[in-house]
């Protein structure tokens, strides 16, 4: 495997370089994550209510007790053995970043990563995650996601991130993207 010479002759080898690319991507969604949610649970939505910005776009308070979209959230699983399970995926998603191939493999598992702990910490702290985020397609025929169920950074980091795992293992895409 080739060794590639950065900038203050510091020489790294390539998949060392999407780790540390994943693991910061992971680290600033975390911190964005849970800077906003701190922001807004404390500051935005102290008392919670409904803020329209847009016609399709309006701050909420949602605490999602289950995993996505609230499923599993009817207390058959405690808030800690979800975020025991997140800490276990995003664990396993580490050990896949440590063999990336690809920039855009790094970026998606990074994004996710940052999500998958970002939402661990609401559940430990607060015993669900902190949604705000709500919004509504007009165009988007399928009544039954209109309005989208309320996000968060972390949500939309997962979203993005599993998009980019899936497009990186496309075959065109992973010979392109290299």
């Amino acid at each position: 495997m080739p060794v590639t010479s950065g900038a203050d002759g510091f020489t790294m080898k390539p998949k060392r370089g999407r780790l540390r690319l994943g693991l910061g991507l992971a680290l600033v969604v975390l911190v964005l994550d849970q800077a906003t949610k701190l922001y807004v649970v404390y500051s935005v939505m102290d008392p919670p209510r409904r803020i329209p910005v847009t016609d399709w776009f309006e701050w909420v308070m949602v605490w999602n007790r289950g995993v996505s979209f609230g499923f599993l959230g009817d207390g058959t699983f405690g808030p800690y053995a979800l975020a025991g399970l997140a800490v276990v995926i995003a664990g396993v998603l580490v050990a896949w970043l440590r063999t990336a191939e690809t920039g855009l493999l790094g970026i998606g598992l990074g994004c996710v990563i940052g999500g998958a702990v970002g939402n661990a910490i609401d559940r430990v702290h607060w015993g669900a995650v902190a949604d705000f985020v709500s919004i509504s397609v007009p165009f988007i025929p399928l009544r039954l996601f209109n309005p989208w169920p309320a996000f968060n950074v972390a949500d939309a980091a997962i979203t993005v991130g599993v998009l980019l795992v899936l497009l990186d293992g496309l075959p065109p895409a992973r010979k392109a993207l290299k």
